[in-house]
């Protein structure tokens, strides 16, 4: 199976982690997360980090596992114990070469990225495991803990969106600027802060991979009180994103459940496609209302004057 494409680094990432050390997020996420490509540091006989031979360079170092203390900025909730179970195996016999990344506190370190590697280490036994230590501001910090963790591709849209809502409330930052720091478009920033919105019982439908990413978003439109109920009905029936829609939308004019079907079945699959390609570019809801004689009307809703700042650009 090729590998998909990994996202680009946020603008000045590179700067952050020191050049050569960009190799610590970029490295591909393989199924021990245990080595990195050759050069990047020296290992001994027993498989371990051979401190004694690296050079100093970048802070490189060995760093005792009790020192070190979890990141503030970590975005991601959940971690399979059975996956850490097996990074751990493999770090028992091969040991570990992928740096972590640090920043010093006035106890200790603080861990900014690889968890998985720290508390897998953990579990493996080991004393010392190999980290990059930097200085980093707090932004800083969590723009790289961000970063390190969606180009592993695999949080659910709700830790990535609580991870850029933080960036957003805690340092001041514009959703174009957030999109900026995370290599992300301002478009797909916005679309991902909306899920906040959500029902907390869509949300944990989110958080379970039940529901997607693009059926959640389309049930933004419906009243808070209704999501939950939507929801199910989505998932029972097996609804496409633009059938969601059309379930929203017809839910909301106070249409039963037998009209709701027909709508979704019988709306102009055309005029489907074009509200949802809009709504992907704009990063809002788009709907159409099409007469007969050909007019209508075209309706965008935004939740925030950032988001209508956001659509604007689009069409300037």
């Amino acid at each position: 199976m090729s590998k998909s494409k990994k996202r680009g680094l946020g603008r000045g990432l590179d700067a952050l982690l020191g050049g050569a050390d960009t190799a610590v997020l970029d490295a591909e996420p393989e199924a021990s997360e245990s080595s990195v490509s050759t050069g990047t540091a020296v290992v001994a006989d027993d498989g371990q980090l051979a401190s004694d031979n690296v050079p100093d360079r970048k802070g490189l170092k060995q760093v005792a596992i009790d020192q070190i203390q979890r990141g503030s900025y970590q975005p991601r909730r959940h971690f399979e114990p059975e996956a850490l179970q097996e990074l751990a195996d493999s770090l028992s016999t091969q040991g570990m070469v992928q740096p972590v990344v640090l920043r010093p506190r006035a106890e200790g370190y603080e861990l900014i990225a690889g968890e998985r590697r720290w508390r897998a280490a953990q579990l493996a036994g080991m004393a010392t495991i190999p980290a990059v230590v930097r200085e980093y501001s707090d932004a800083d910090a969590a723009a790289v803990a961000l970063i390190e963790n969606i180009q592993r591709e695999d949080l659910n849209p709700l830790e990535e969106a609580a991870a850029l809502q933080r960036l957003q409330a805690e340092f001041g930052m514009s959703h174009k600027a957030v999109a900026e720091a995370v290599g992300r478009s301002r478009t797909a920033v916005t679309n991902l802060l909306r899920l906040l919105d959500l029902h907390d019982d869509v949300k944990k439908m989110v958080d379970e991979r039940s529901l997607d990413m693009g059926h959640a978003r389309a049930l933004l439109g419906a009243d808070l009180a209704d999501q939950y109920t939507l929801a199910k009905m989505v998932v029972d029936r097996g609804l496409s994103v633009r059938a969601t829609e059309a379930l929203v939308k017809n839910y909301r004019s106070g249409a039963s459940s037998r009209q709701e079907t027909k709508a979704t079945m019988t709306k102009d699959p055309d005029i489907q496609a074009l509200e949802l390609r809009l709504s992907d570019t704009l990063g809002s809801q788009v709907l159409f209302k099409h007469k007969p004689n050909g007019g209508g009307k075209l309706e965008i809703s935004y939740a925030s004057l950032d988001e209508l700042e956001g659509i604007l650009e689009h069409i300037r």
